[in-house]
């Protein structure tokens, strides 16, 4: 593996452990220089986009060359290519994860995952958050989790093995093992597409658009979404009665 790629490795661990460090040394700042910081939270979020921040720029500057020269950039797919297959990524990637949500049930697993939750309730009271869930966040997975380890692996295995062994991974990451199966379908998804087009930026405007599409609907627009599903169960009942 290339000594860029051990050092995005690297500085994304020690991203997702810095805030036990990062989030008391903020919120002294913060109340150095005039801010309330009485809500714990507040601090956190100011170093979650700080850290995910100075990250992705880390990342990108070892990647400049790469990005300029890469095989990639010869071989890769055309721009419409590109931009169809981003497009459709988005429609896999949604009926992939529901696939798998369905499963996950059937088998007793609880539907839903408390990390995005934990996120939702974090963007509702700070929307700076959707930032990094919705951005930084993706643009940094598909680099570290599909670009970096998944290549890894696909250089020595098959892509089923390759795509599995960096989904597990994926999800452990995200601390929801639970949820492996679901972590895998996404996985699965943004790897193929990686593949099918040589081109890491497909999977990432998929990935931030999934999660841009999945924070709308679950926050802007949950009111209107909970009311359809009412609806929708007051049809199947209303319906129902006529064949009682």
């Amino acid at each position: 593996m290339k000594r860029e790629y051990w050092i995005i490795l690297i500085a994304y661990i020690a991203m997702q452990l810095s805030s036990f460090i990062g989030v008391p040394i903020t919120s002294l700042v913060l109340e150095m220089i005039g801010f309330d910081t009485h809500s714990q939270g507040f601090a956190g979020v100011t170093w979650l986009v700080i850290s995910f921040s100075i990250t992705l720029v880390i990342v990108l500057l070892l990647l400049r060359n790469e990005m300029v020269h890469a095989n990639e950039v010869r071989n890769g797919a055309s721009i419409g290519r590109s931009i169809l297959w981003s497009i459709t990524g988005v429609f896999l990637a949604l009926f992939a994860q529901a696939i798998a949500a369905n499963i996950e049930r059937l088998i007793g697993i609880e539907v839903g995952s408390d990390n995005t939750q934990q996120i939702l309730r974090i963007i509702e009271t700070f929307p700076i958050m959707i930032v990094v869930s919705s951005v930084i966040g993706p643009i940094l997975e598909e680099i570290v989790f599909r670009k970096i380890i998944f290549g890894a692996f696909y250089k020595r295995f098959n892509f089923f093995l390759s795509a599995l062994l960096s989904s597990v991974i994926f999800s452990f990451a995200h601390m929801e093992p639970e949820h492996t199966l679901l972590y895998s379908a996404m996985g699965f998804t943004f790897a193929y597409l990686y593949v099918k087009t040589n081109r890491i930026l497909v999977p990432i405007v998929a990935h931030v658009s999934m999660n841009t599409f999945v924070v709308l609907v679950q926050s802007i627009y949950r009111e209107d979404l909970e009311k359809l599903i009412k609806q929708a169960e007051q049809m199947q009942s209303f319906i129902g009665g006529f064949f009682l």
